[in-house]
């Protein structure tokens, strides 16, 4: 858990943890789910719009996977982080939902469009940023997922080993993997831009 995070949902009660929060949650408190909920929401609805590229299928998701989170609440056992935790059952609830509607190659929104509930958009050219819009949706979905997850959403592979349940050394081979596929994929747009 991003301790920021968590601070700024909490800055009315600072001396408040996680854990004392999903304590209050399993009791019946409603505010503390809201504050658990803040914390985590936003990087969580990041991640989903990424991976799922359009605006109504990432705010089901994300609502999917605090719905499903805070049923299995009593299950958490704090062995990992709870965002660590919430990431795996978000992308696993996104990864059904887009196998289901059969989205993953019929993206109607690009990669960038997230960037207004991101702190830094970057510029860059059109045709690349489409030709690598398409590239990574090619991608196979054990490499797309780590390329969004670390390239796009700037998770590490620490967090994307505990969200995907994968050993480290996975996430850093499948990033590999991946950049080499996009830099194939995007070999003669290189050439045509140095010429």
């Amino acid at each position: 858990m991003h301790t920021t995070q968590l601070g700024i949902a909490l800055e009315a009660n600072p001396q408040v943890t996680e854990r004392q929060l999903i304590t209050g949650i399993l009791a019946g408190d409603r505010a503390a789910g809201r504050a658990l909920y803040e914390a985590h929401a936003p990087r969580i609805y990041r991640l989903v719009y990424r991976l799922a590229g359009e605006e109504d299928l990432a705010r089901d998701c994300t609502q999917e996977a605090f719905i499903r989170a805070f049923e299995r609440l009593g299950d958490f056992r704090g062995d990992a982080a709870f965002g660590t935790w919430l990431h795996r059952i978000a992308v696993t609830v996104t990864l059904n939902a887009m196998r289901k509607r059969k989205r993953w190659w019929q993206r109607e929104t690009g990669l960038e469009a997230a960037d207004d509930v991101h702190a830094a958009p970057v510029a860059t050219d059109p045709e690349l940023r489409d030709r690598l819009r398409v590239a990574i949706d090619a991608l196979p979905e054990i490499y797309r997922v780590v390329v969004v997850m670390h390239d796009v959403e700037e998770y590490t592979h620490l967090e994307i080993a505990g969200a995907l349940g994968i050993p480290v050394g996975t996430s850093k081979a499948r990033l590999s993997a991946a950049r080499a596929r996009l830099r194939k994929a995007l070999a003669d747009y290189a050439k045509e831009w140095q010429a």
